[in-house]
């Protein structure tokens, strides 16, 4: 024990140097000094009351309902040790009826289950669900819902072979679709060794298979779970020695005063959960929080540390569950075979410091409590969770996630690769996510609040800075940071992103509607917004056979500015790349100082279509769809815009929006309409207040896109474009849409028929341009291309200069 102290006490002299600060080098040496000396409470080592730590493991025979097994060497296995005696249990636990995603009740006898062989896994999972109705029939699978084994298995009421040799028999009830069906077939027993004669082991508990395929392992968690209850109550922290943990259900910290769980080092104490009893408890609306798979499980309390440790779980990535989707709701398969790193449910100050965890089949670290809304405030919930120096790798969901609006979460140096889902998803209030790295890593999720409160009118949610990280590689859901449902006041700043294959920064309009969980159905949501993206440097080359279309910054929230950034392909333009998209509905967009280089697309912009849904009058509708944001009680919410119905052309009418219910999701027209559901629209303000101004856009095939309906105070300013070693670019600036084109550059276009600016009707066919002043067109193999004559002299043209061009207006 004390030359591991001595070694805890360098190791945080050396962090302490790292961070550069006298005064967290003071506390270091303190907190060293006061682990090696006992300190205040004291320490409490693991080893010393119990548990073994030891990854030793033996061959066995069993026989049948026999508690004696004969070991191939005992070890240091001892008397009263907790161990799991793997192949030689079949047992099906985990036997759950559904009938929606929140809701499960056990199995009983509504499916008999015999038959498993053995000769899968020692945990697998089946997966029933009805498929059919008239005749029921069913589909299943074996893997976590992965793949389908078989679809439309008519229900006979007789024994149904799946696989693994597992027999299934359905009861004669009303089967519908929408039922499921989840059991595990188990080929494990958790036990305690009770006598040792010579190499026979006597058990607490029988197998029920006789053969000699047994393993035997040490399993830790009651020793462990032991010592913790014993810190805790007599104000101790609890030091893990370097070893192997093996953990059968996990470890349960509730209402520590303040506790410190510290291992060796991050290397050599290993917490496995990768052979657990199985969760008592699933449930997508708590996530894996609750039921034994869990390492940490941190309940209330005030203060917690976890340091020191490595993790690892039972489901990698290429294990990821799949997701159950059928025509009465959608469940993730995580949930069926969960496990996790740390769960946090209400723990007000947490630190998790050089933590690495692996293998997690749900969300590695998570948090589930309460928090303040607006000026109601729980008596306790959590205020601070820092994970410092962490990692998390090969996981098939998310590597950090609060599904709460606690406060001040902050993900710091930690470094994150290939995660099924997000790096980061959460609604929690005040987060920094700041200079980590990120390799396939998911999206940094901003926001993710799936209701309409309206205390977040008075507090907001999801307040976050991104900054100072490195994203590598693809992002398994098409973006590396991503603000939306409710977010407010975001920075995304001092990011690098290299090789990239995915959006880098995606600002979404979406709300999500009809989202439902137990006894709360939502509508919609409030708009994220407020949001600065600023000084990145986003490298999207991606030579990757699976390179798919992606955006630098694609913009479809108001309030934006996005300032600073390059984004750029190395080489040869990509047309799969586009730099920077702003999109309507979307206002107050400033758009400047940004270097956009060899990208298929440079600066682009786009509207949103709509539908109508159930029509209420000749003159209200309900919208059907995600793609329109929602506004809050003090925004436009649509009065005085304009609504263009859809042909298949193009715009055939407008009509003027009255007001917009966010909560009944109705547009109320001014005017009569004839309308019917699935009716096509967009929606495009009076003033959308855009300003695009001093960005150098070069090498691109086509720079610069202004494709939409635009408005009055739609602003394309003081822009430098150039061909550079683009071909084949057949216009310079595109514009669609109504827009001022003020002191803009435009350079070197002069291969046959390129344009420096293409001039096209807008949507009703009128002209786009409404002031073309002081811009300057040189080298242009034709300076302006008008796709209807007159659009030039509509623009009002004046103190425009035309240098070296081919052909210019007027000759």
């Amino acid at each position: 024990m004390g030359e591991a102290m001595i070694g805890l006490a360098q190791s945080r002299l050396g962090m302490a140097a790292l961070l550069g600060s006298a005064g967290i080098l003071l506390g270091c040496l303190a907190s060293a000094a006061g682990a090696a000396t006992g300190g205040p409470g004291g320490w409490l080592n693991v080893r010393d009351l119990g548990a073994s730590g030891s990854e030793f493991e033996t061959a066995a025979t069993t026989t049948a309902a026999s508690k004696e097994i004969t070991v191939k060497d005992v070890g240091d296995f001892q008397v009263g040790q907790g161990v799991i005696l793997s192949g030689c249990h079949i047992h099906y636990p985990g036997r759950f009826l559904w009938s929606d995603a929140h809701s499960r009740k056990p199995l009983e006898d509504a499916v008999e289950i015999r038959g498993y062989d053995g000769s899968g896994s020692d945990w697998m999972v089946f997966i029933l669900d009805v498929d059919g109705a008239a005749p029921a029939s069913f589909r299943w699978s074996d893997d976590v819902a992965r793949t389908w084994k078989a679809s439309r298995v008519p229900i006979t009421g007789e024994w149904q072979l799946l696989s693994h040799g597992v027999e299934v028999r359905f009861s004669r009830r009303d089967w519908k679709p929408g039922d499921m069906v989840t059991f595990y077939a188990r080929n494990s027993l958790h036990t305690t060794i009770e006598r040792i004669q010579g190499n026979v082991i006597t058990l607490k508990d029988a197998p029920n298979r006789t053969g000699d395929a047994g393993i035997v392992w040490h399993e830790e968690s009651a020793a462990i779970q032991a010592v913790i209850d014993r810190a805790a109550q007599e104000k101790k922290n609890v030091f893990f020695p370097a070893g192997h943990y093996r953990l059968a259900r996990g470890i349960d910290v509730s209402r520590a005063s303040g506790i410190t769980l510290e291992g060796a080092d991050g290397v050599n104490t290993l917490l496995d959960i990768s052979c657990p009893v199985g969760p008592t408890e699933v449930s997508q609306t708590k996530g894996a929080a609750r039921g034994g798979v869990t390492v940490f499980t941190l309940n209330g309390g005030t203060e917690v540390t976890l340091r020191n440790f490595r993790m690892v779980g039972h489901s990698g990535l290429a294990e990821k569950a799949g997701t159950v989707t059928n025509p009465a709701y959608s469940i993730w398969g995580m949930h069926i075979k969960p496990c996790n790193a740390v769960s946090i449910h209400g723990t007000e100050r947490v630190l998790v410091e050089n933590v690495h965890a692996s293998r997690m089949s749900t969300e590695c670290f998570f948090a589930l409590g309460g928090g303040r809304r607006g000026a109601e405030e729980p008596r306790s919930y959590t205020k601070s969770v820092t994970y410092l120096r962490c990692s998390v790798s090969d996981c098939g969901f998310n590597a950090f996630n609060n599904n709460d609006i606690s406060e001040s979460t902050s993900i710091l140096y930690c470094r994150v690769e290939n995660i099924g889902n997000c790096f980061w998803e959460g609604p929690g209030r005040f987060i920094r996510i700041i200079g980590n790295y990120a390799r396939n890593a998911g999206v940094c999720a901003a926001g993710n609040y799936f209701f309409r409160d309206e205390h977040l009118l008075d507090l907001g949610v999801a307040q976050t800075i991104i900054s100072d990280n490195v994203f590598e590689g693809v992002s398994p859901n098409r973006a590396a940071i991503h603000v939306g449902h409710n977010a407010q006041q975001v920075i995304i700043a001092n990011n690098l992103f290299i090789n990239y294959g995915s959006t880098g920064v995606h600002l979404d309009r979406q709300d999500k509607s009809d989202f439902y969980v137990p006894g709360r159905r939502v509508k919609s949501t409030f708009p994220a917004g407020q949001v600065i993206v600023a000084n990145n440097i986003m490298d999207l080359t991606y030579n990757e056979p699976k390179a798919r279309p992606c955006t630098g910054i694609d913009i479809g929230l108001s309030d934006v500015i996005v300032s600073g950034n390059q984004v750029y392909v190395r080489g040869g333009p990509d047309p799969q790349v586009t730099g920077i998209c702003v999109r309507e509905p979307a206002i107050n967009v400033n758009v400047h100082d940004n270097l956009v280089r060899n990208c298929g697309a440079g600066i682009t912009t786009g509207r949103v279509e709509a539908r109508v849904g159930q029509v209420v009058d000749d003159r209200t509708f309900v919208r059907r769809g995600r793609d329109l944001p929602q506004g809050g009680r003090d925004s436009h919410l649509y009065r005085g815009w304009s609504l263009a119905w859809l042909g298949e052309q193009g715009p055939v009418a407008l009509s003027t929006i009255e007001r917009f219910d966010p909560v009944a999701l109705t547009f109320r027209l001014r005017d009569p309409r004839p309308m019917m559901e699935g009716d096509r629209f967009e929606v495009f303000p009076p003033s959308a207040s855009w300003s695009i101004h001093d960005n150098t856009i070069t090498g691109c095939l086509h720079p610069v896109t202004l494709d939409c309906y635009g408005s009055d105070t739609s602003l394309f300013q003081g822009n430098i474009v150039e061909r550079g070693g683009a071909t084949g670019v057949s216009a310079a600036v595109v514009v669609a849409g109504r827009f001022q084109l003020l002191g803009n550059s435009i350079s070197g276009f002069d291969e046959k028929g390129a344009a420096g600016l293409a001039l096209a009707p807008d949507r009703f066919g009128k002209a786009p341009v409404r002031t073309c002043r002081g811009n300057t067109l040189e080298r242009c193999s034709r300076a302006v291309d008008e796709r209807r004559k007159g659009l030039w002299k509509a623009a009002a043209p004046e103190g425009n200069r035309f240098i070296e061009c081919g052909s210019r207006p007027g000759r």
